[in-house]
């Protein structure tokens, strides 16, 4: 059975905030191939951390549509070295474009989440409901903080202007065109990058930081796109959405499997003295799931198109 359309995307003028990122790519790409040419602009023409110049732009290219996407992101390392950078930006960028696209009458948008709104102890599969429940893992809480301001701000609009303001909850991602850089980049880009050179120096161990028991749930980027477009025509509500892949693994497993994708034969090494973060992460993604949406690209696959792209593109 077909999901009746509630926002056809055809024949709309769609923004991508953040278009040269991981998830912004992704949905440039599954737009294209939907023959939805988006609005995109790039970093150094528009600083969406300045009121003004965001509200011009908007002003000025009238989208019908915006997803955003744009934010300041990284693992653990980077989110511990520059907590003020994180908080700071993404709250910037999160109300310059909410209240800019109030302003100028856009008739939706998508506010980009992260699975790390939820509380470290929250009960595991995640469902939506445990948002503000408890304590956040203090290694990435400015993040976390500025991502549920980034939900409530789409609530409040919504509550009291009306707008069509709709969030999401991802899990964590990867894929083609990830940050790669060893210290700023999420667990796979880093990890793989880090195994690469392990590889090709001969080195017979590649440290991992943390004890490597700690599970985690992973999707790949262009999964995540089409999940996106799926929300977009199909959902309107004040509450945040989950979308992850379902399943999670062990870091020590995630590990392995990267050196298999690169072809790092040493041994791992788990250095325990570095933070572990929470200890699961495993997302509730039924309201997708009743959308009609699932993953097509598995952990093996997608670590391999991972890593082949980084050997074109990157290394």
């Amino acid at each position: 059975m077909t999901q009746d359309i509630l926002y056809p995307l055809d024949d709309k003028r769609i923004w991508v905030a953040g278009h040269t990122g991981l998830v912004g790519a992704s949905l440039v790409r599954a737009l294209q191939d939907r023959g939805i040419e988006p609005l995109t602009v790039p970093r150094g023409q528009l600083d969406l951390r300045r009121q003004t110049e965001t509200q011009d732009w908007i002003n000025a290219h009238k989208p019908d549509v915006i997803i955003l996407a744009a934010a300041t992101v990284g693992g653990i390392a980077a989110n511990m070295a520059r907590p003020a950078e994180f908080i700071y930006d993404n709250l910037m960028i999160e109300a310059n474009v909410i209240h800019g696209a109030y302003m100028a009458g856009v008739e939706k948008m998508l506010c980009l989440g992260s699975s790390c709104i939820y509380p470290k102890d929250a009960l595991n599969p995640i469902t939506e409901d445990m948002l503000l429940s408890g304590a956040l893992e203090p290694s990435n809480a400015p993040y976390a903080l500025a991502k549920i301001a980034g939900i409530e701000l789409c609530q409040s609009y919504r509550r009291q202007y009306g707008c069509d303001f709709i969030t999401a909850m991802p899990c964590n991602l990867y894929g083609p065109g990830d940050n790669f850089d060893v210290q700023g980049g999420h667990v796979i880009p880093a990890l793989m990058r880090r195994a690469h050179a392990a590889k090709l120096s001969g080195e017979k161990a590649l440290e991992v930081w943390g004890t490597g028991t700690p599970r985690r749930e992973f999707l790949y980027a262009s999964d995540l796109a089409r999940g996106l477009l799926t929300l977009l025509e199909h959902y309107s509500g004040a509450d945040p959405v989950n979308i992850g892949a379902g399943i999670d693994i062990t870091i020590a497993d995630l590990a392995a499997a990267i050196a298999a994708a690169v072809g790092f034969d040493g041994d791992l090494v788990f250095d325990a003295t570095k933070p572990d973060g929470v200890h699961q992460k495993l997302l509730d993604s039924s309201v997708m799931r009743g959308l009609r949406w699932a993953p097509q690209v598995g952990l093996a696959q997608g670590l391999q198109e991972t890593y082949r792209w980084f050997l074109d593109e990157y290394a």
